[in-house]
This record gives C-alpha cells, structure tokens and sequence, in this order.
C-alpha cells in the first residue's frame, strides 16, 4: 500500500475513544478519521471490554457509515459473537494489554491491505464454532460453509457466464421459476440488489 491508511476509532466511552485517537495519531502510517471521512477503505478501530452485543452494536454503527473492515480491541470471554463479528467485517483482534500504539497501527495497516490477525487461541475456537455450524446446521440443509447450496452456486456459475433465467433453467433442467426463486433466495439473504450485484459479490468473496 502507499499513502497514509485512514482509521476511525470508536468505543463506549469519550475516555478510551480519546486515548486510541491519541495513540494512532502519533503514527506517521495512520490518519485518524471523523466518520464524515469514512470511505469503504477506512479501518474501523472499535474497543470494548468483551466481545459480546455492545461490541457489535458498535462495529454495525460503523458499518453503516461505510467501514467494512475492523481492527477489535477486546477480550473473548466467550465465542458467541466470534462468528458474527468476523460476518461484521473484523479482520484483527487484540486485547487491551496488545494494544500498544505500535501494535494497532501494525493491526491497522495489515487490515488495510487485506490481512488478518486474530489470536492462535481465539482463531482455534473460531474454526471449531465454524465447524460445528456446518456439520449440525448447514449440512444438513445442503448448505456449504460459504452459505450456498450447491443449487444456488451452480446457478450464480451460470449467471455469471452469461446465461439468462431460460437458459440457466434448461441447462440445471429446473423451471424458469425455480431459478428465479434461487436467485431471490440469494439476494435477500445477502441483502443483494440484483443478480447483477449477486454474481459481482459471489466473485468478490469467493463464493464461485
């Protein structure tokens, strides 16, 4: 990367938000953001006691300005949140003994460039949470870890090589309907515009 990485910082409190921004703005490496600033390149710095509800209330109110990617600075006293903080966008953890101003702005900088730093023991537990969702959840359900059937990613396959609703239904031999059905079922569930936007977010994050 070149050029300074732009950073917006949030937690709880005014106290803990003012010592992070003092500690990042020392570094050359970083600028820190008003959320008026916020760009889907900006790092969202969020801290919180735990990883818990209050802590991905506070990665969601940044992601509604534009963040998609999240250093955290917090203890996993339990896995619940761990799944849907990763979903959120957080790429990189760190406790608030790790995190020295040198080391967020190592977090922050990786982030930025597409990295990701969690933990080995927290990145244990997340790859178990994982497993035990796809073998009692979404197995069952036909559903790959990625969150599509083989169904739905056979049809993005098609969608994504050209092929309109007719043609995708004759080559899987499924209704015109079935196909349209599949389509919906994916923009909605990843809250997707169009098919248009279903194959582009599909190819993004490797899904197909």
């Amino acid at each position: 990367m070149t050029g300074r990485v732009q950073a917006h910082i949030r937690t709880p409190d005014p106290i803990s938000t003012a010592g992070i921004t003092a500690a990042l703005r020392g570094r050359m490496e970083i600028e820190v953001v008003s959320e008026d600033r916020i760009t889907a390149e900006t790092v969202g710095v969020v801290a919180a006691d735990a990883l818990d509800q209050e802590a991905l209330d506070l990665i969601r109110a940044v992601r509604r300005l534009g963040c998609r990617r999240f250093v955290l600075v917090a203890a996993v006293e339990s896995d619940t949140a761990l799944i849907p903080a990763v979903e959120l966008g957080v790429r990189a953890l760190a406790t608030r003994a790790e995190a020295t101003s040198h080391r967020l702005a190592q977090l922050v900088v990786s982030t930025a460039s597409g990295g990701a730093a969690m933990p080995p023991e927290v990145l244990g537990r997340l790859v178990k949470q994982v497993t035990r969702l796809q073998q009692t959840v979404l197995a069952p359900r036909g559903i790959d870890v990625n969150g599509l059937s083989h169904r739905e990613n056979q049809v993005l396959r098609l969608v994504a090589d050209g092929m309109d609703t007719r043609e995708v239904a004759t080559r899987l031999s499924y209704s015109e309907r079935t196909v349209k059905n599949v389509l919906h079922d994916i923009t909605t569930r990843f809250q997707l515009r169009n098919r248009t936007h279903a194959v582009a977010y599909a190819v993004r994050e490797g899904l197909i």
